[in-house]
């Protein structure tokens, strides 16, 4: 197949989906900032302030299904560039909003709004680019929400003073709008095969992913490792630092940067070097395992001993995280290109599914255990060693399954 310029590609294509995951990703980790301000002036609970941040991740999963179908059937481009307009007009409502029910459905039609930002990208690049280069392609678009992360961490906390959350949320609503226009102005499309097929005959791709073991084996790791990470990540270890190692505000968002950094040193790792390990034989399975188990070693160091280097273990388990996303090419390469949009929004349902479940469920899990008279600080460490369980749980059926291949 013919491609075009490489470089008016990465203009045209690469750039404004780029934009998009960057959004999207400071979407989901404004609220580590944010979260604790509101709360304070809204007297919000630790469930209520775990439901405002994780009904992102509810409106985002609950998407992804259709979303898949969407992406295959109408193409990226008008795919995203349509859902970017709800999420601004989330954004706006959120800036407005008053009490938890407005900012609750402000952050609602942000996480419905975003949710093609990944996967679109991932379905234009199956479109335009070898399947040798989309490794290295998913780790460039994945350092852009990379930045997006670290945008939300010290630069938010300072642009916070000045603007206050109201002011930031409505920047981002702009923001949005403007890479909305940018995707449907600039970026190409490419009709596809599968774009002829009738609604029944794309829903009926899915019962071959659900129904395949491949799929199987990642689908309980993204929930509990790629999913626990984002619900610590958006919201609970800026509690975590607070109430387990007495950091201020200012100290919180310098370690959400470190967080940020390493994140995004993994996704440029990916996208450097992705392709010519391939190339090499090296094996994107064996990383992704090893980058597992090496995240479940950082994080079970975090809950047992909490003060033991933090500033250097969290930074591990965000740099593991970005090779977490490894496991859509994965998923991806068991099924048909046909399918490909369908297969990475599965994937998606389950780690976004993780992030909802997990986010609330650590809020109302502090909550039941300190009204029946625990300390705050065993609160949070009980919680989190009940992820970890369940982390452990997910590793070894990983791990076992490589061993049964």
């Amino acid at each position: 197949m013919k491609q075009p310029d490489t470089r008016r590609l990465i203009f045209r294509l690469f750039l404004p989906f780029a934009a998009g995951y960057f959004l999207s990703y400071l979407y989901r980790t404004a609220n580590a900032v944010l979260g604790p301000v509101i709360a304070r002036e809204l007297a919000l609970s630790d469930s209520a302030l775990g439901l405002l941040t994780s009904v992102y991740f509810l409106a985002f999963g609950t998407a992804q299904l259709p979303l898949g179908v969407a992406l295959d059937r109408f193409g990226p481009r008008r795919v995203e560039a349509a859902l970017l307009l709800v999420a601004a007009s989330g954004a706006v409502i959120f800036a407005l909003a008053d009490d938890l029910t407005g900012l609750t459905l402000g952050r609602a039609l942000i996480g419905l709004g975003v949710a093609a930002c990944l996967m679109a990208s991932f379905k234009a690049f199956s479109q335009w680019f070898a399947p040798e280069q989309q490794a290295a392609l998913t780790g460039w678009v994945m350092a852009a929400g990379g930045l997006g992360a670290l945008i939300a961490a010290k630069p938010l906390e300072l642009m916070l003073g000045l603007t206050g959350w109201r002011g930031i949320a409505l920047i981002l609503a702009a923001l949005t709008v403007a890479v909305a226009l940018l995707l449907w102005r600039l970026a190409p499309d490419k009709p596809s095969e599968s774009q002829r097929g009738s609604p029944r005959q794309q829903g009926a791709g899915l019962r071959d992913i659900f129904s395949s073991r491949h799929f199987w084996v990642y689908a309980p790791v993204g929930f509990c490792f790629t999913g626990g990470f984002m619900a610590i990540q958006g919201l609970w270890v800026a509690r975590w630092l607070n109430v387990i190692e007495n950091l201020d505000g200012p100290a919180i968002a310098t370690r959400l940067t470190g967080i940020g950094l390493a994140m995004l040193g993994g996704f440029l790792f990916m996208g450097f070097f992705a392709t010519t390990l391939t190339r090499r034989g090296v094996s994107l399975e064996k990383l992704y395992r090893a980058a597992m188990t090496l995240a479940f070693s950082a994080f079970a160091l975090i809950c047992a001993y909490p003060g033991l280097a933090g500033a250097w273990l969290w930074p591990i388990l965000g740099a593991c995280f970005s090779l977490s996303n490894i496991a859509y090419s994965l998923v991806a390469k068991a099924f048909p290109p046909a399918l490909s949009g369908r297969a990475n929004t599965a994937l998606n349902l389950f780690v976004f599914a993780g992030a909802f479940g997990l986010q609330w469920g650590i809020g109302v899990l502090v909550d039941l255990l300190r009204s029946n008279g625990w300390a705050v600080t065993t609160a949070y460490r009980a919680t989190f060693f009940t992820l970890l369980g369940a982390q452990l749980l997910a590793l070894g059926w990983l791990l076992l399954a490589a061993r049964r291949r």
